[in-house]
């Protein structure tokens, strides 16, 4: 993470890591200017300034949108200055124009993380050192704030790891919609599949019945717990293209399920996306 009040210029080649990652532990504010525009002259040093009082909780990042069209192409960009809000790589709130001081202020105080989920997150960082105190502290936080997604999701991991899967689950159901919530249930999933087929050959199975589209699905589902995730992508397919109606479509599901683990913004996803498509439609 970068030091506070940091100021990140972005690039078509570093969004992906400056702003979609980083914005999966903190709110990512950008700022799309360029250099000849007036009013992004006169918003820069407001921004600049208020996101400095923020310190560590909200980042902010300028994008040159002339020397970045890609980035710029991709977001819609029309009018500039032009400033997103991404969380969890996504945009959650923006306006256009240079906008005065208070606004911008109320503008980043509607992102800043509340007490309780900056109790959860340094409890997440402390998870590593301390399972047992993070616990603790994760629990002290749900006692306040019930729905917090930060602490739901550490406290769930920390009973995962402990065995304790049931108390997770009923953990993971206040918050079905959250992505993480997804890619553990579905990590839950694989560990449970690669537990009951350990002691089976389930590739052999599959190369021995290259067209059978249940022994390429159990591969490719043992492959996505190991996590080589295009091999298992490679085998889901082809259990798709043999016959997308197997088990109420399993495998099509598996292929998503690998998609919400590697993340929509994954090269991997991408092209895997684009070759589901061609076989589906």
């Amino acid at each position: 993470m970068t030091a506070a009040g940091t100021v990140i210029d972005a690039t078509d080649a570093t969004f992906a890591t400056d702003v979609l990652a980083q914005s999966r532990t903190r709110p990512v504010v950008v700022d799309f200017w360029a250099p000849w525009c007036g009013p992004c002259r006169v918003l820069g040093p407001i921004i600049e300034k208020v996101a400095a009082e923020f310190g560590d909780d909200v980042a902010l990042v300028k994008l040159n949108t002339d020397e970045n069209p890609r980035t710029a192409m991709e977001y819609r960009i029309q009018g500039i200055p032009a400033v997103k809000a991404f969380v969890n790589g996504q945009v959650a709130a923006e306006f256009t124009g240079a906008l005065p001081e208070p606004q911008v202020r109320r503008f980043f105080e509607q992102l800043a993380p509340s007490a309780a989920e900056k109790a959860a997150r340094e409890a997440a960082e402390l998870a590593q050192r301390d399972p047992v105190e993070a616990e603790r502290r994760f629990r002290d936080v749900l006692k306040e704030s019930p729905n917090n997604a930060d602490a739901i999701v550490g406290l769930a991991r920390i009973l995962i790891a402990r065995g304790e899967q049931d108390e997770a689950t009923r953990l993971l159901e206040r918050i079905p919609a959250d992505r993480r919530v997804k890619v553990m249930k579905h990590r839950m999933f694989l560990e449970g599949f690669a537990e009951r087929h350990a002691n089976e050959d389930l590739e052999g199975e599959a190369r021995a019945n290259p067209a059978d589209p249940r022994s390429r699905y159990r591969w490719g589902v043992m492959l996505a717990a190991q996590e080589q995730y295009e091999a298992a992508l490679e085998e889901l397919l082809d259990s798709v293209r043999l016959d997308r109606s197997f088990a109420d479509g399993a495998a099509r599901k598996a292929v998503l399920a690998v998609f919400d683990i590697l993340g929509l913004d994954s090269p991997v996803t991408r092209e895997y996306q684009r070759r589901l498509s061609s076989l589906l439609f």
